[in-house]
């Protein structure tokens, strides 16, 4: 089992950039396919990017594409998203998963482990 702890939320205007990370322990995190998603307030949580166990292989949502780049370093049990160029719609709580397996696939129910979530906010 892996717990996750995401952090890097916050206020940004739009047009900036934060780095969100997901800190993961428990298990042996190279074996975890790792993923974004976000919920704004009153919709349902989405998908926004993933990333394979070894990190070579990684998707976007094409909302994100371009903008968000997702990474993972396994030495240091920590995957991230880079976003940039944010727009007052990023504004959610972005969620850090987790699943078992070479890839995760973009689907909420796709993974098993979450973390608790960290809020973005972007004024305009």
């Amino acid at each position: 089992q892996v717990q996750l702890v995401e952090s890097g939320g916050g206020l940004v205007q739009a047009g900036g950039s934060l780095r969100l990370s997901c800190v993961a322990s428990g298990s042996t995190f190279s074996s975890y396919a790792m993923a974004w998603f976000r919920q704004a307030v009153g919709t349902e949580r989405e998908f926004v990017a993933t990333i394979s166990q070894n990190g070579y292989t990684t998707a976007y949502a094409d909302s994100v594409k371009g903008r968000f780049t997702i990474s993972r370093v396994n030495a240091k049990n920590t995957v991230y998203l880079q976003m940039s160029g944010l727009k007052p719609e990023d504004a959610a709580a972005y969620y850090c998963a987790a699943r078992r397996s070479i890839w995760g696939g973009y689907s909420i129910s796709g993974y098993n482990y979450w973390g608790q979530g960290t809020q973005v906010t972007v004024s305009s």
